[in-house]
């Protein structure tokens, strides 16, 4: 599928539920997010013919987000069924890592090729801190399991945000060093919950290579929002993801799908299309993409100063 601006667009990203076993400060309310009725969710049965749909028509990347994807039940299920999709050929999911001891080897086995882990700190106290109830040990432990299971390449997303954990950006960059991992520098994002906690906290992605100059650059693959680097000799790569300093959107490739099953043609964007109620008004699936797709904007209008408040990133999944 093309868009209006010629960009191929191959990848759907699927927050499969709101809620979360942390309580990020960046992302959703401390005291957790209230519980919709369930039937406000999308079915497992929609994702999976949504999915399929998309598959007939060119996206072979999909991502499972949350909130945490693994407390959402029977996700296993899920996964086994997009895993036996004709068609994809990368298939992944964004965790806190804090229940794969339990889960990884179980994902690898339903189909599941690999993991992203948020991990913002190496700290114990400020990790408690930035999740308000977290254990670094959990995460770590989530980190072994995922490498232990197959579920690699695995990539650590790490928001950077001042006077938090800027003082560690040496420290994730010299990870890589001796671990087989790329360590993705994420601009914090003005959206929702977190807009307000982004002022005054945001930090360019440019400061790693300022605090980081051994850092050399290596080609992305196409369409792909991280600038990679490496440090000579090392086992794995730094990733810079700046969505607010450095656009990427001439090459976004993505549509976003919320845990309430609304089509997002734009993360940074308050359009969306209501999947479920488009479809029992008749429109198939593959019109609802179709749609989608002719709806992304040519580019986001957010920056340091901008918010999107519509939505918490817990509904959206990054």
């Amino acid at each position: 599928m093309r868009d209006h601006f010629g960009r191929k667009v191959n990848y759907m990203r699927i927050s499969i539920t709101d809620l979360c076993n942390l309580r990020c400060v960046y992302c959703m309310p401390e005291a957790g997010v209230p519980k919709r009725r369930h039937a406000t969710n999308l079915t497992f049965e929609a994702i999976e013919a949504l999915v399929r749909a998309g598959a007939e028509m060119g996206i072979d990347k999909i991502r499972l987000t949350g909130g945490e994807p693994l407390v959402r039940r029977g996700v296993l299920e899920l996964v086994e069924k997009i895993g036996a999709i004709p068609g994809i050929r990368d298939f992944a999911m964004t965790t806190n890592g804090i229940l794969l001891p339990a889960m990884a080897r179980d994902l690898k086995r339903a189909g599941l090729d690999r993991v992203n882990i948020s991990l913002d700190t190496f700290e114990p106290e400020k990790y408690a801190k930035i999740t308000r109830c977290g254990r670094l040990e959990d995460a770590l432990a989530g980190i072994e399991a995922a490498r232990a299971a197959g579920l690699t390449p695995i990539k650590l997303n790490t928001v950077l945000i001042k006077g938090f954990n800027d003082d560690e950006i040496e420290a994730f960059v010299d990870y890589t060093k001796d671990h087989a991992v790329d360590v993705r520098f994420i601009e914090l994002m003005p959206l929702g919950q977190g807009a307000d906690y982004a002022f005054g906290q945001y930090l360019s992605g440019d400061a790693v290579l300022e605090r980081a100059p051994a850092l050399t650059p290596v080609v992305a693959a196409p369409g792909a929002p991280a600038r990679l680097f490496e440090l000579p000799g090392a086992r794995g790569r730094v990733g810079l993801i700046n969505p607010i300093s450095h656009r990427f959107c001439a090459d976004c490739n993505r549509i976003r799908v919320t845990a309430d099953g609304k089509l997002k043609p734009c993360l940074h964007s308050d359009e969306e299309l209501d999947v479920a109620a488009l479809h029992q008004a008749g429109k198939s699936y593959r019109e609802i993409l179709e749609m989608a797709v002719t709806a992304k904007p040519e580019r986001h209008h957010i920056d340091e100063r901008e918010t999107i408040k519509k939505r918490n990133m817990n509904e959206i999944g990054g």
